[in-house]
């Protein structure tokens, strides 16, 4: 006799909450609760210690440098010592570097600290992909994405609203002092459950950078080409979305937190229908749907004439996040078995250093006219769909 399933399990077959999937997202949740405590302030806090501006500029290339280059080391530390140990390591990497930025003296020590903390955000994302690829069938996978993905932006909600009222209260050093320290708590915590990952994964081989390269499904290829082409329409405009907000269309800043909450709301409610159907139907109709609306944000943008288009155009940004698990889920899928970390270190590390000049044009076209960027990214990102739409063949598998 077959016993019904309880309520419990049904949700726990529907959301794909394989156990070590589970571990995995609890504590992208846990240690992203901590972090956005701060993250988001920290240029307040560098100019605090005596940072001008152009110091606080090159700390967000700092971030993006360094985003790009841990990729492959975090990939390849996940599939030589084990997704759990090398989660042990990226924490206690991480939470070495918190604690120089709390006891940091002036700026140059906070350098030093981003080093350390940017372990946790980009060595540890390759394994996180790798984890879902390893305990979850190919069917189940964009949920398992799905599931790491809300869990990773409801701290970006929730965070920065309690910082605001520490910094507010306390002052920006001291302030972001007690969020750091509340950070190390929950690092501890992080540590705690990361120790319950338990993933066999296959001999490593030792293959080499050109090795993995090698390895690469022809159509994963084409997939990072189609990435790295919208990738460059995002970053062409994502640092001077709130200057053309603000200072062309004359929205206020309090309006246009308004409006990044609403993007990110619009991105988490169609997250799970979308992972869930992606299993069911297919990654490529939903990866389109998103390069699709990564096209269309900026176009959307210059062309609201009112407060209310620039909410339909940030609900538009919201949609950019409706196929990013099924594309995550794509990349795994195409990813070989017993070089999967690494294979997934390898394409963030390509993507990540392709778009890194996209920033630059879009700040030098935006001297011609504001809005010329924006359409300049628009039709980028266009293309990049059309690439996508006409050369990966997710049949090919």
């Amino acid at each position: 006799m077959l016993l019904k399933p309880t309520f419990r399990g049904r949700v726990v077959d529907y959301l794909s909450l394989e156990r070590n999937v589970s571990i995995a997202s609890a504590a992208v949740f846990i240690l992203g609760l901590g972090e956005e405590l701060w993250k988001k302030f920290l240029p307040k806090y560098l100019e605090a210690l005596g940072a001008n501006t152009a110091v606080i500029g090159l700390f967000g290339t700092a971030q993006d440098f360094f985003d790009a280059v841990y990729q492959y080391p975090g990939g390849w530390m996940a599939d030589h010592f084990g997704r759990r140990r090398a989660f042990l390591i990226f924490v206690a990497l991480a939470s070495a570097g918190y604690v120089v930025y709390l006891f940091s003296p002036s700026w140059p020590f906070v350098f030093v600290g981003l080093a350390l903390v940017m372990a946790w955000q980009s060595m540890a994302s390759p394994a996180i992909f790798a984890i879902i690829g390893d305990a979850l069938p190919r069917e189940r996978r964009a949920m398992g994405f799905t599931l790491q993905s809300i869990l990773k932006r409801v701290p970006i909600v929730i965070a920065p609203l309690a910082g605001g009222v520490l910094i507010s209260s306390l002052g920006v050093v001291k302030g972001i002092h007690v969020a750091l320290l509340i950070t190390l708590v929950l690092a501890l915590l992080t540590m705690l459950l990361v120790a319950r990952i338990n993933i066999t994964i296959k001999a490593l081989h030792t293959t080499g950078i050109v090795g993995v390269w090698k390895t690469f499904h022809t159509d994963l290829k084409r997939l990072l080409v189609s990435d790295v082409i919208i990738r460059t329409c995002e970053g062409m405009t994502g640092v001077i979305t709130i200057l053309y907000v603000t200072n062309v269309q004359r929205i206020t800043i309090k309006q246009y937190g308004t409006l990044v909450a609403i993007q990110m709301i619009t991105s988490i409610l169609v997250y799970i229908p979308a992972g869930k159907i992606a299993d069911r139907v297919g990654r490529k109709p939903f990866v389109i749907a998103t390069f699709l609306s990564f096209a269309l944000f900026p176009l959307a943008i210059i062309a609201a004439s009112s407060f209310a288009f620039i909410i339909i155009a940030f609900v538009i940004g919201g949609l950019r996040e409706i196929g990013e698990p099924a594309r995550k889920a794509m990349i795994v899928d195409f990813a070989q078995d017993n070089v999967r970390a690494r294979s997934v270190g390898l394409y963030y590390l390509v993507r990540s250093l392709s778009i890194t000049p996209a920033a630059v044009v879009g700040g030098l076209l935006w001297s011609i006219a504001p809005q010329v960027p924006f359409v300049v990214a628009g039709v980028i990102g266009l293309s990049g769909t059309f690439v996508f739409a006409v050369m990966v063949k997710e049949n090919q598998l």
